[in-house]
This record gives structure tokens, sequence and C-alpha cells, in this order.
């Protein structure tokens, strides 16, 4: 398990020379880390995303960590490299992807280093966005912007609907803001521009953690006194998953591996991660008493009937923008991202009190660029 520290000293180091000031306005050099397993379906558009990058193609490289995948990504990635000739191919032997981004960071030269997955698409101006909102803002230690959610069929696009939803994924703010040119300093955000100093500062993502590492990591930033930045204009395109299989078992694994960041960090939880559990306690417990005692038959059907009632009303305000087709299918999709983070937070939460040990982070220190 990669081992963390958390720093006593939370004040931010010197950033002059960096090249991410106001008062200095040259173009730093960037790492692009991309941690992978088997993406043979959008690698291709990923890299050429990165590619046609509007930043000088001699100020960034490109590292794809690869958790040895077993289609045709790594043969993909190896065409691409002739278009790319700053771009490395680094393998990830134990699959799972904080691993595999603290294998990055290691291998890295960047001033910034900039998370991007392999089925994401990024707008023409990210890398030189970034740059810019990390000079425009140097008491900044990370910035990101917005994914747009998406995908090429009708079950994926109404599942990018639905995880674009405040009611879908609460105040997750860089994939429900969308339509707002509102900037704000936030919790987290998703493919953020990190300054290199952070990973020297407060360790390496945790690699126990095989969901959740960004939450986790971020958690540890903000604790430490650092501060992450939302610039809307700051754009991505994320292809969402196809299949409602997938879908649960996505958000499951939030759901379980949630309650592990929980026990590891009990004061970043906020009320809000809670609501999913409660829902799904509350419905089952209900339901399982039912049988047994009238009451608890009529506060499953208030649960159930009030919760029908949300996803409707949010399905209706989707549906009028989008179009009717989407009206069948967002609710159950509302209902799956819910359910299934629920009882994974549950199954999460029965594991912790069969074995409540707990196994504290410690530190990890990563070379200099």
């Amino acid at each position: 398990m990669q081992q963390h520290r958390n720093p006593e000293n939370t004040n931010h180091p010197d950033r002059a020379g960096t090249g991410l000031t106001r008062e200095k306005p040259v173009q730093p050099f960037v790492t692009i880390l991309m941690p992978i397993r088997n993406e043979e379906a959008y690698i291709a558009r990923a890299l050429a995303s990165i590619r046609d990058q509007d930043y000088p193609a001699d100020r960034f490289e490109v590292l794809v960590v690869d958790g040895m995948s077993s289609d045709r990504t790594r043969e993909l990635v190896k065409s691409a490299m002739a278009q790319l000739p700053h771009m490395r191919l680094l393998d990830n032997p134990a699959f799972y992807v904080p691993s595999a981004l603290n294998i990055g960071i290691a291998n890295s030269r960047g001033e910034v280093i900039i998370r991007v997955d392999g089925h994401v698409m990024l707008e023409k101006n990210y890398i030189s966005l970034c740059i810019a909102g990390l000079a425009e803002h140097p008491e900044a230690d990370c910035v990101g912007g917005v994914i747009i959610s998406k995908n090429d069929s009708f079950m994926g696009e109404a599942i990018a609907l639905a995880m674009s939803s405040s009611f879908g994924v609460g105040n997750s703010y860089f994939r429900t803001r969308l339509h707002s040119s509102r900037e704000s300093y936030v919790d987290s955000v998703a493919f953020g521009a990190y300054r290199r100093e952070v990973f020297s500062r407060i360790g390496l993502f945790d690699e126990e953690l095989v969901r959740c590492q960004d939450d986790e990591f971020n958690y540890r930033l903000r604790k430490s006194g650092g501060r992450i930045f939302l610039i809307p204009r700051i754009r991505s395109a994320y292809f969402s998953r196809t299949r409602l299989r997938a879908l649960w078992r996505q958000y499951f694994q939030y759901g379980l591996w949630k309650v592990r960041v929980m026990q590891k960090h009990p004061t970043m939880m906020k009320l809000r991660q809670f609501v999913p559990l409660a829902f799904v306690s509350s419905l089952l417990g209900a339901c399982l008493l039912a049988p047994f005692w009238n009451p608890a038959a009529i506060l499953a059907a208030v649960i159930a009937g009030s919760y029908l009632l949300a996803a409707l009303a949010f399905t209706i305000s989707i549906c009028r923008r989008k179009g009717l087709r989407y009206g069948l299918v967002l609710p159950l999709l509302f209902f799956i991202l819910h359910a299934s983070y629920g009882l994974g937070f549950l199954l999460g939460l029965s594991r912790l009190l069969r074995r409540p040990s707990l196994h504290k982070s410690a530190g990890v220190q990563v070379p200099a660029a």
C-alpha cells in the first residue's frame, strides 16, 4: 500500500520562478498524465485531442501509463506516437489508477501535472487555459474545469444527462456547472492541473483506493491549506458508460470505497454524502418490516413515492431541454446512481464493523522536476 504524510507546515512554498505568476507570464513545461486500461474504444480520440492542443508542442509531454491492457489499447497508443513524439508509454503492473498516477508522477518532468483519462477529449485550449488559470490565481494549487458527459448511443447519452444533473450527482460542480460562467473554489475537480510542488508537499495518491483516490488526494490538499479553483471555460468531454450494469458497478464501487476514505479521514465526509445511504437503508428497512408492521408499509410507500416525484420533476426539466425520448429511462438511471452508491456504502460499513482496524497514511516524496 502506498503511504503518505500529512504535512505539518501548511504554508505554501515560494512559487517564484515557476512561471505561474501574474508578473512573469512564461510557458511552463507541462506533463499530461494518462492512466489507462483497456480503452481501445476511446484512446485514439483522447490522444488526438492532446495532439491538437494550442499549447506549444515542445512545452509538454504525454505519459500514458497502461495497466497491462488486454485489448488493442497499447497498439493504438504506439501508433499515435508518430504524431506525438513527446509521448511515452509506461507499464502499470498493479493495474489500478492510483498506482498508475504515482508511476507517472515519478517519471514526469512537468512544472504542472494534468491528469487526463483515456475516455476524455480535451478542448483545444485546455492546457493553455489551465496554465492561464494558475497564473491568474497564484494562491490556487490546482485549477480545473467542467466535464461534458456524452456518448454516441441513446443509452450512453441518457446516462450522460443523468450524470450531469444535480439530482443525479449532487453538487459535483465540475459536472453540473456546464451552463454557468461562475468561477469559484471547490472541493474537487476532474482532470485538474496541479503545481508540481503539491506532490512534494502532501505526498502521492493512496494506492489502496481503487476508487475515490482523487477525492482523498484533494481532501489532503485542502487540509494542508491548499486550494482548488474551478474555471467553467476549461472544458473536456467525458464518454460515459453505455450499459446499465457498468453504471451500477461504477457507482457501487464509489460508495464502497468512500467508506474506506471516511475511515482514513472521518472529517472529510459531508452530510450530503450520506443521503444515498439514508435513502437505501430507510427503504430497505421499511420494506423488510412491512409484512410484520403496517406503519412500515406506509413508510416504504412514502419514501418510494417521494423519490419518484423528485425523479420525475428532474426528468421533466431535462426533457424540456433535451427531448421527450429520455423520459422513460431517466428515472431508472437516477435510481441506479443512488441505489448502487447507497448499497455500496452500506456494504462498506458492514465490512468496517467486521474489520475496524485503521492503517494511517504516512508520506512519500516525489522527485523535483
